[in-house]
C-alpha cells in the first residue's frame, strides 16, 4: 500500500525545483524550513524560496567551529534578503563535557568519536529545530558522494517523523552553479578556493583536481562513514 510520501514523491519526482517549493511552502505555512548549511545548494534554494515567499523559515546550525567565512555569509545573507536567519546553537553542557572527557579534537582519534561530537553539534540541536515542523527541506543532491545516490525528492524521515524534501535530488552541480550565478545568489567564498562542501573548519579540507566533492569533509575516513548523522537512510 502507498503511503502519502509515496504519492507525493511519485507527483513531484519529475518538477522543477521552485515547482517543489511552492506547493510545499503554501501547503505548509510556518510547519516547513530550509534546514540550511549554507553550501550552494542550500544558498540556491534559499533564494528560490524568498522569492516565493519573503516569510519562509530558514535555519541554520552554528556549531561552535565553523569557518570566518561562514560566519560572514550568513550575516551577507541576512542582510541580501533582508531576514534574520533561525540560528540554532548545541547544548554548552553537553559540548563541555564531550571536550573535558575526550579532548579538543578527539574527532580525529576515531569514527566513534567523531560522530558523536557530530551528534552533540548537530544533531542534537537539529532534532530541536525539526520539533516545530512537519517538513524540512534540504539541499540533498544523488551526485554529490556515494551516500546519497539513493536520495529521492519526497522521504519519509523515520527519525524525526516528518516529511522530507530534497528538490535539488536530481540537479547537478553545473546546474546549481549556473543558478547561483545568473541570479547573484550570495555563496561563501570557500567555494573559489576548492572547498566544493564545506562543514566545521577542523573538519574540512580543500579538495584536489579530481577528487569527489565530498571527499574534504572528514578526509582522514573512508568514503562509507563521510555523513554526520544528520541524513540517516
Amino acid at each position: 500500500m502507498k503511503t502519502i510520501t509515496d504519492k507525493l514523491n511519485e507527483e513531484f519526482a519529475t518538477k522543477p525545483a521552485d515547482e517543489i517549493l511552492d506547493y510545499f511552502l503554501h501547503t505548509y505555512g510556518n510547519r516547513i524550513a530550509l534546514a540550511s548549511s549554507l553550501g550552494i545548494e542550500d544558498q540556491m534554494l534559499t533564494d528560490m524560496m524568498l522569492k516565493i515567499d519573503g516569510s519562509a523559515r530558514i535555519f541554520t546550525i552554528d556549531t561552535g567551529r565553523l569557518f570566518p567565512e561562514t560566519y560572514s555569509l550568513i550575516d551577507k545573507t541576512n542582510m541580501n534578503y533582508g531576514i534574520k536567519m533561525e540560528i540554532y546553537f548545541p547544548e554548552n553542557g553537553l559540548v563541555e563535557r564531550y571536550v573535558r572527557a575526550n579532548g579538543i579534537n578527539a574527532f580525529y582519534e576515531s569514527v566513534e568519536k567523531r560522530k558523536e561530537c557530530c551528534r552533540i553539534r548537530k544533531i542534537e540541536p537539529l532534532t530541536r529545530a525539526l520539533s516545530t515542523l512537519d517538513v524540512w527541506i534540504c539541499g540533498l543532491r544523488q551526485d554529490q558522494s556515494v551516500t546519497r545516490t539513493g536520495v529521492q525528492v519526497v522521504e519519509w524521515d523515520e527519525t524525526n517523523k516528518l516529511i522530507k524534501i530534497n528538490p535539488l535530488a536530481y540537479c547537478s552541480e553545473q546546474d546549481v552553479w549556473g543558478y547561483v550565478k545568473t541570479n547573484h545568489v550570495p555563496y561563501n567564498v570557500l567555494h573559489d578556493r576548492s572547498f566544493p562542501s564545506i562543514g566545521c573548519c577542523p573538519c574540512t579540507r580543500a579538495v584536489k583536481h579530481g577528487e569527489d566533492i565530498r571527499a574534504g569533509r572528514w578526509w582522514w575516513e573512508n568514503p562509507e562513514y563521510k555523513e554526520c548523522g544528520l541524513h540517516k537512510r
